[in-house]
């Protein structure tokens, strides 16, 4: 008798808690939906040691409440991103639940929901990169790749964030994953220029590009290969690992990563660079030779040696590699620009000799050559910087460098001329 006294107070014990559960998920969903979310959560709180003994559709509302006082909490930019993440992870357990249980009586609500988080995060971590608040927009593009680990691009995202950050440990960890998934992000661009706002729209197909602009919203439609990212990882990977002094681990790795990806041609620049940043130049030609002997003709290539050669201080080679882009392609835009600025360069050199410069007859004999010599200068870049124009005509950087010359050689006409496109290119951009 005294036995079966126990066993009948300790039933009524377990009765006891779980009216106080659906007590405490009752007050949390009436504070939640009062507009007190802050309230809701610190009920939930009190029952989050009882929730694992729950039936499953009390622990189905409980999650289902908590999810929606973070969201809401978020949606109020209190704490957005910590409260965004406790969001997902409350409708992530939810759907766990209900899957188990066979029952989805909120698995709908959580999905959309989950989705909608995965929106806001990625918009907050916008923002939040904007306002060089690079260590939580990282986070917050880490929580949005959690959510959906389909949308491998949002790891690539929060990895070079972390590296903007200076992050490099964590960065690591994350180009370590992307890695493993042996993620490129080689793909296609669907593109076509806004009519309203001028700015150029990306799609996500070709069939949505092209009734945007059979329905007269969008023009100028274009497709542009998006090259592999592959080579970018493994060098960020090499040079953190340089960074931390582990030469010999970085090069290991991109050893390895060529071997495993052997028609991926952007990692054995990757190599080269590798061995450019640790004064390894014998080993660096090599490479550069290996490079343009696989593929001659590719402007891509060769552009990226002309940068590396640039990077190095190696002038030379690097107007030499500028050219030959030049002539493989002659509607790359990005050589005559960086040709241009290279020859710009020796610009500060002759301003710097000429700032120096006495008033004795001797120095403004010096000054007359200077002055010959930077007009001379600018002449040889015009035609360059007249080409990346034609070929981007709305790059605003490039026309007022253009427009600088074009002054200090006081050649009005032109001037003028590229002045009024200059203010209309500026009109379009606000």
């Amino acid at each position: 008798m005294k036995s079966k006294n126990v066993i009948l107070a300790s039933a009524l014990l377990i009765s006891v808690v779980a009216f106080a559960q659906k007590d405490q998920i009752k007050a949390a969903e009436k504070a939640l939906k009062g507009g007190n979310p802050q309230e809701a959560i610190t009920i939930l709180d009190g029952a989050q040691s009882l929730i694992s003994n729950a039936v499953d559709t009390e622990k189905a509302q409980y999650y289902f409440v908590n999810g929606n006082a973070h969201l809401e909490l978020a949606n109020k930019k209190v704490e957005e991103g910590k409260n965004l993440t406790s969001a997902a992870k409350s409708f992530q357990e939810l759907l766990a639940v209900e899957k188990a249980s066979g029952k989805s009586k909120y698995s709908s609500q959580a999905t959309t929901s989950i989705i909608d988080i995965k929106g806001k995060l990625l918009n907050s971590a916008i923002a939040d990169t904007k306002a060089d608040r690079d260590i939580e927009g990282a986070q917050k593009l880490y929580d949005a790749y959690l959510l959906d680990k389909k949308d491998t691009i949002n790891l690539y995202y929060a990895a070079s964030t972390y590296v903007n950050a200076k992050d490099y440990p964590t960065a690591l960890k994350m180009y370590s994953e992307l890695k493993t998934l042996n993620y490129s992000g080689k793909g296609t661009s669907y593109l076509a220029v806004n009519k309203a706002s001028g700015s150029e729209d990306v799609f996500n197909s070709v069939k949505e590009r092209d009734l945007a602009v059979k329905l007269g919203t969008h023009e100028k439609p274009k497709t542009e290969a998006i090259p592999s990212k592959r080579g970018e990882i493994y060098k960020n990977i090499a040079l953190i690992l340089v960074d931390a002094g582990k030469i010999e681990e970085a090069k290991k790795a991109i050893s390895d990563a060529r071997k495993a990806n052997p028609e991926d041609g952007s990692l054995l620049l990757t190599e080269a660079n590798l061995y450019l940043e640790t004064k390894d130049y014998e080993t660096y030609k090599k490479l550069v030779a290996e490079a343009l002997e696989k593929n001659p003709n590719d402007a891509d290539l060769v552009f990226n040696l002309g940068v590396l050669s640039a990077n190095a201080k190696n002038i030379a080679d690097a107007e030499k590699y500028y050219k030959r882009v030049m002539e493989i392609d002659p509607k790359y835009a990005n050589a005559y620009i960086n040709y241009a600025a290279l020859k710009l360069e020796d610009e500060k050199v002759i301003i710097d000799e000429m700032n120096k410069l006495g008033t004795s007859a001797k120095d403004m004999k010096r000054y007359d050559v200077l002055k010959v010599k930077r007009e001379d200068l600018f002449k040889g870049i015009i035609p360059y910087l007249q080409k990346a124009v034609e070929l981007e005509p709305t790059n605003i950087d490039v026309s007022k460098t253009l427009l600088n010359v074009y002054s200090a050689l006081e050649m009005m006409p032109e001037y003028k001329a590229l002045k009024v496109k200059v203010k209309e290119l500026e009109a379009t951009k606000k």
